[in-house]
């Protein structure tokens, strides 16, 4: 009789599984890497990325966006199926919420019409009288997400605290909701109730400057086309974190010693002097702050030349 040996992401997949069960990693503890589990356990990227898949399917585990593989089911995955007579019930609030939760811990990529009515405990035709196809859904999903950070009531007394404050807004939801940035086309803008009136900001605060309509409207642009390009960072960092248990300062340090020898190897004496200064800041909020004051200041001293 042929003894069937265990698979290795299959013994990694156990001996997690073992420490939940025994208390070592309790609800909401984060579980190691999969960088890390490759450490531990000697085996391929790959096999440490199909134990923890493994146990995420058996609702042990789930991925929180911007913390990594954490202890406990997915939100909305313990939820008993909902009798069909309920499906009636169902309301295009309750199914654009879950499927922001979904994005906000695994991704837009994760996100299907399925997995939503799954944990919904509908059927997938369902959701369809609620909220139309996926694409009418993430547009909703824009739109709610964005209307969490409403504007306010009153109109800021200067042209820049008014542009600045709607980036800012922005910016706030784009770190609440790491796959917002992705979601929204700055060349064909979507026409959503939360999301018009902050272009119509800038084109209000720019009405009193005596410049062309394409100048104030290029301007909303502009403005917003930088806050969406530093937020579409802000993904990929929280996942490489997920992936490497580093922050962007511990990466940054463990390169230290190649960094040296490029910039020595080139002679890139801009880097050199950064160098000397203290190295560098890979903070994006930081990077957030200094390029929206940089781009303000630059709208700025082209309003000088039409005044």
């Amino acid at each position: 009789m042929r003894v069937t040996e265990t698979a290795p992401y299959q013994q990694i997949a156990a001996e997690i599984s073992r420490r939940i069960k025994a208390g070592k990693l309790k609800p909401g503890d984060r579980v190691p890497s999969t960088r890390a589990l490759v450490r531990e356990f000697d085996v391929a990227m790959a096999t440490a990325t199909k134990a923890l898949t493994s146990l995420q399917q058996e609702g042990l585990v789930h991925a929180r966006a911007g913390v990594g593989t954490v202890v406990g089911p997915q939100p909305g995955q313990v939820r008993a199926l909902r009798p069909a007579v309920e499906a009636p019930t169902l309301s295009k609030e309750e199914v654009v919420r879950t499927a922001i939760a979904i994005a906000d811990a695994e991704g837009l990529a994760a996100l299907s019409m399925r997995r939503i009515a799954s944990d919904l405990g509908v059927s997938t035709m369902a959701l369809y009288r609620y909220v139309g196809g996926k694409e009418a859904l993430v547009l909703q999903m824009v739109d709610t997400c964005i209307g969490e950070f409403p504007l306010p009531a009153g109109r800021p007394a200067g042209w820049r605290e008014s542009i600045e404050t709607a980036a800012r807004l922005q910016w706030s939801a784009y770190r609440r909701h790491l796959w917002l940035a992705g979601a929204i086309n700055m060349s064909r803008p979507q026409l959503l109730p939360n999301l018009l009136p902050h272009t119509d900001v800038v084109l209000r605060a720019l009405a009193g400057f005596g410049i062309d309509g394409s100048t104030s409207l290029f301007a909303a642009i502009t403005v917003f086309g930088y806050v969406r390009g530093v937020a579409l960072s802000l993904e990929p960092e929280a996942q490489a974190e997920q992936d490497t248990g580093l922050t962007a300062d511990e990466w940054a340090d463990q390169q230290a010693e190649r960094m040296a020898a490029l910039i020595e190897a080139e002679d890139l004496s801009g880097f050199r002097a950064l160098e000397l200064q203290g190295g560098f800041d890979f903070d994006l909020d930081a990077v957030f702050d200094f390029g929206l004051a940089l781009v303000l200041d630059g709208l700025a001293a082209r309003l000088r030349k039409t005044t």
